[in-house]
């Protein structure tokens, strides 16, 4: 069997960001792969590897320095406009943010439609295949009517695939699809893309980060780093799915964050808190209220009666005594 997608030796560079007219910068450098028809080939990588960069040189977005592209045996990098846009039916994309690559002020159904009539596809036809992709992608089919914005992150990314499969399209570019969902919504993607290439056929270059992810929806696996492919393997697509939130990401992300006490635990120390104030409270009321009682007219909390003494405290009567006459008398201190 003839592959599908082959790059041999591709190069890409980029002008150099401080002087546009000095040496280019090479991005990818000697690049090879191949992808046989209705294969996921998994491209692992970190940040500023090149995944997002060999992504757009098969798109036709980078710029190729040498090396050569083939699609089904023809090389695509010299295409001209008009061919490279007869190209783009069978050559589709989803990438890592569903929101950009929707027109936020477009419906669902609106975005769905329009490559169907760029391929002056009857309108009814084209709205039966709407419905046939909303129900492909688990959307419910009110949300054609509704703008991206109004969805959450998971349904967006589902519309884009289904936009992506609209033409029916014979390779679809996965650039880094799970990282702008939580673990539980990327898993549910996962699986999704999996069960339309096992219905369509359509074949997958898949990047990301993620290995355990690459591993559960790849044949095989090519590691990219600092454009260049280091390392190639075998996937695994009968492995089980990993655990929600234990994907083994690439680089290992830092520590993890000091957890918060639980919501027990935190209304426990806030009654603790309250019954100390209280007690507190009541101490100094009770005090206050002792102090007026005692001082009658000889020294209130202002004038602070012996000494100066502090307001609310208690105060001890001095030592009596008996007169010859048998009158007690009040010894003085």
């Amino acid at each position: 069997m003839s592959a599908l997608l082959e790059i041999e030796d591709l190069v890409v560079e980029y002008p150099a960001e401080d002087h546009r007219d000095g040496p280019a910068a090479a991005v990818l450098r000697g690049v090879s792969i191949t992808v046989q028809p209705g294969e996921c080939l998994g491209i692992v990588g970190g940040h500023g590897a090149g995944k997002t960069t060999l992504g757009r040189a098969v798109l036709g977005q980078a710029p190729v320095a040498s090396g050569s592209i083939r699609f089904k045996g023809r090389d695509i990098v010299a295409l001209s406009h008009p061919q490279r846009r007869r190209l783009d039916e069978k050559i589709q994309a989803v990438f890592r943010d569903a929101h950009g690559s929707l027109d936020p002020a477009s419906t669902v159904e609106a975005a769905l439609t329009e490559p169907l009539r760029a391929e002056h596809v009857p309108a009814g036809a084209a709205a039966r295949r709407v419905r046939e992709l909303l129900n492909q992608v688990g959307v419910p089919a009110g949300a054609g009517q509704r703008l991206p914005g109004e969805l959450s992150g998971d349904q967006r990314q589902r519309i884009a695939i289904a936009r992506a499969l609209t033409l029916s399209p014979e390779l679809i570019i996965c650039d880094d699809p799970l990282s702008a969902l939580d673990p539980r919504a990327g898993h549910a993607v996962l699986e999704l893309l999996m069960e339309v290439q096992e219905s369509t056929g359509t074949a997958y270059v898949f990047f990301s980060p993620d290995l355990a992810a690459v591993r559960r929806i790849s044949h095989r696996i090519a590691f990219l780093e600092q454009g260049r492919i280091t390392d190639r393997g075998e996937g695994g697509r009968d492995i089980p799915a990993p655990r929600f939130g234990c994907e083994w990401r690439w680089p290992e992300p830092g520590p993890d964050p000091v957890p918060i006490a639980p919501a027990s635990h935190q209304a426990a120390r806030w009654q603790q808190f309250q019954q100390a104030t209280g007690r507190r409270r009541r101490r100094a009321d009770s005090g206050s209220a002792g102090g007026s009682a005692s001082d009658g007219g000889g020294g209130g909390a202002s004038g602070g009666g012996a000494g100066g003494s502090r307001p609310g405290a208690r105060r001890t009567r001095p030592p009596q005594s008996r007169r010859p006459d048998g009158r007690s008398r009040r010894r003085r201190p």
